[in-house]
């Protein structure tokens, strides 16, 4: 009788893992009827348990002046032919060659490793990494520079970089497009801009597809395979409202849980305001600025009568906080010529590595600033504006 109780007691927590694992008790059932049957749950983002800590300023989400703009130019059309290559950047905008005896000299991160055939980005527990780009006075990107040009500072304290690599690395990107009804006339040359990006991208790159409306569907999850992307991106039913916030942020979620890539990304179009979302603005960047989260590079497809200031001003904030471009083309034939500038954004980062002097453990928020000299140069550093050590605070912000 014993050893049929133990029996019994074993298959029973072997149930609840395997439940746990594929998300029936840590996720929330948000399923889509297909015709092969209901599609696997996608993550929602839970309640966290971190400790709650103050966030440097509220954010405004209508004055125009609480945020310092850092759009950049939006790029001229590019129609003609949207699988043509993007055009030639100039000498010093080219990705580098990646450099091995740099990276053994400046490193101290262990050696990146293909694990199965995938990139894996190793970093130091206690270390902070930066996704950095870096603009001249003519906003051309700058790509000669080397880890002395840097200075990193924590809460204006200075930061002494324990690692330095300049070189293509794969990332983890979420594609997060808008499936409300507004977008049914655009999504085809969303879908196609989308597409272009994965393929201007480094062909090690992870990618998942999320569509939202008033509900948000993991519609592809991680892969390199552009025929699979293009099927999640064609899942489409546009109606509904708009849960930007809980879509950005489930992404995060699930971008930090099953990613198996260190520096991750999210790229994100929308044509409107959100207004189905449980999550606030503010509730969203503190999710968004966990450690080592995400960048968000986003693009605004707004009618120009409507003058949506308020989707305007949460698009610009969720990038510029993260390290990112939000991008307003006038119309849809720019959005392929963006997607292929954020690709090329992307592929031309500083990774700079440094262990905060005040220990993570104490938690907080940390503010960060990155300056970057070159000569008589004058030079701009866009990367994230800081971080809540340990991860990111508990849902809603409390």
């Amino acid at each position: 009788m014993r050893r049929r109780n133990n029996v019994a007691l074993l298959i029973f927590f072997l149930l609840v893992a395997l439940l746990s694992r594929v998300g029936y008790i840590h996720a929330f059932p948000l399923g889509r009827q297909t015709p092969q049957g209901l599609k696997p749950a996608f993550l929602e983002v839970l309640n966290g348990t971190a400790k709650a800590v103050p966030y440097p300023k509220p954010i405004d989400e209508t004055s125009p002046n609480s945020l310092a703009q850092t759009q950049a130019p939006t790029p001229a059309p590019s129609t003609a032919n949207p699988q043509a290559a993007p055009p030639s950047a100039p000498a010093d905008t080219a990705p580098p060659a990646a450099s091995t005896a740099q990276g053994a000299q400046d490193s101290t991160q262990n050696p990146d490793t293909s694990d199965n055939g995938v990139f894996v980005f190793r970093k130091e527990v206690d270390e902070v990494l930066l996704h950095a780009t870096v603009i001249d006075d003519k906003q051309r990107i700058v790509t000669t520079l080397d880890k002395d040009n840097f200075n990193v500072f924590e809460n204006g304290h200075p930061q002494t970089i324990t690692s330095f690599r300049h070189e293509d690395i794969p990332v983890a990107m979420g594609i997060v497009v808008d499936n409300s009804g507004s977008m049914r006339e655009k999504r085809e040359k969303v879908n196609a801009a989308a597409l272009n990006l994965v393929r201007s991208s480094n062909p090690e790159d992870e990618v998942c597809i999320v569509n939202f409306n008033d509900q948000y569907y993991l519609d592809q999850d991680f892969t390199a395979n552009i025929k699979k992307l293009k099927e999640g991106l064609e899942k489409i039913e546009a109606r509904g409202g708009t849960a930007l916030y809980d879509a950005v942020v489930a992404t995060a979620e699930h971008l930090k849980k099953d990613a198996k890539l260190e520096k991750k990304v999210i790229f994100v179009v929308t044509d409107g305001e959100d207004n189905e979302s449980s999550e606030t603005l503010e509730q969203a960047v503190r999710r968004l600025q966990g450690e080592n989260g995400p960048t968000v590079y986003a693009i605004g497809v707004l009618e120009k009568e409507e003058h949506p200031k308020k989707a305007k001003r949460a698009l610009q904030i969720m990038a510029e906080r993260t390290g990112g471009i939000a991008f307003f083309p006038q119309t849809l034939d720019e959005v392929d010529a963006i997607s292929r500038t954020v690709a090329h954004d992307i592929r031309t980062q500083y990774t700079i590595g440094y262990k905060p002097t005040t220990p993570k453990t104490q938690g907080g928020y940390r503010q960060v600033k990155v300056d970057a000299r070159s000569g008589h140069s004058k030079l701009t550093v866009r990367t994230k504006s800081g971080y809540y050590a340990g991860g990111e605070p508990a849902a809603g912000g409390q």
